[in-house]
């Protein structure tokens, strides 16, 4: 088994909560680095092997099973073999859509992701980006990719500004990402989608636990937090990469990957109380 590499008191105490009253607890995951190893192409990404079995034996056991991606949620449900796991949401696009029991909730796109649609292949070509910067068309949001450059680092660096600037005239926002930068609507991130759906459960939970591993999970993150302010234990679960720090940095368990990720959850599964 993988071990983690530190565990905080707090950590520690909000695992305990889970362990003591597994019921009454809400675990949450991020799907692309967290679940699934993150890959050159986005569309080849799976979700690791042991994930979805570890899930399908937990989602009976804790209260609230949630993964939130910035992938499609129909997306993940596919890439991430997840569609017979009974319990298991999946709020896909930062919480803009809610995928449940075999039924997906999604809104209208806003007009910006068109506009910028169109737009997005003659700013690149201005930007001077790199032919292998791609583009991943999410439906209700657009990812700029630079993994695929021999400098990716300094592609997306040249890229951030009129993407910036691109975003704002189209009343976007971005998320920057492991080499990726997100034009996507505002109003919603992945800490207000764990903050919402902890609070539509109409009960407070015995603990709440987060893991993911890029800057956009940071928000939920500071969902877990606040909820620790009002008395909820919490648990922050970073997994870990060479790419991504920051996560680390504030995380109260950190782990080598999203295998170190299905190694937790098996330990949950075996010792649940």
């Amino acid at each position: 088994m993988t071990s983690p590499r530190s565990v905080t008191a707090a950590g520690a105490g909000g695992l305990d909560a889970i362990r003591e009253n597994p019921a009454g607890a809400v675990l949450g995951f991020d799907f692309d680095g967290t679940l699934a190893p993150i890959v050159e192409d986005p569309a080849s990404a799976r979700a690791h092997p042991g994930a979805a079995p570890a899930l399908a034996r937990l989602a009976p056991l804790v209260g609230r099973l949630v993964i939130i991606t910035g992938r499609p949620a129909a997306v993940a449900v596919e890439y991430g073999g997840l569609a017979g796991i009974d319990g298991l949401v999946v709020l896909g696009q930062y919480g803009l859509e809610r995928w449940e029991s075999g039924v997906l909730t999604e809104p209208e796109p806003p007009p910006g992701v068109a506009e910028a649609r169109a737009k997005l292949p003659g700013v690149l070509a201005a930007a001077g980006a790199p032919p292998e910067t791609f583009v991943e068309d999410k439906g209700q949001a657009l990812a700029v990719h630079t993994r695929r450059c021999a400098e990716p680092e300094v592609a997306l660096e040249r890229l951030r500004g009129i993407l910036a600037a691109l975003a704002e005239r189209t009343g976007l926002v971005v998320e920057p990402g492991r080499l990726v930068l997100e034009l996507r609507p505002p109003g919603m991130d992945k800490g207000q989608a764990l903050r919402a759906f902890v609070d539509d459960l109409g009960a407070r939970p015995s603990a709440v636990l987060f893991a993911g591993d890029d800057l956009g999970d940071l928000a939920a993150f500071d969902a877990v937090e606040a909820l620790r302010a009002e008395g909820v234990p919490g648990v922050l679960v970073c997994s870990g990469s060479a790419e991504v720090t920051a996560l680390a940095e504030r995380a109260d368990v950190v782990v080598d990957g999203p295998a170190g990720v299905v190694d937790l959850l098996s330990v949950l599964v075996d010792h649940p109380s």
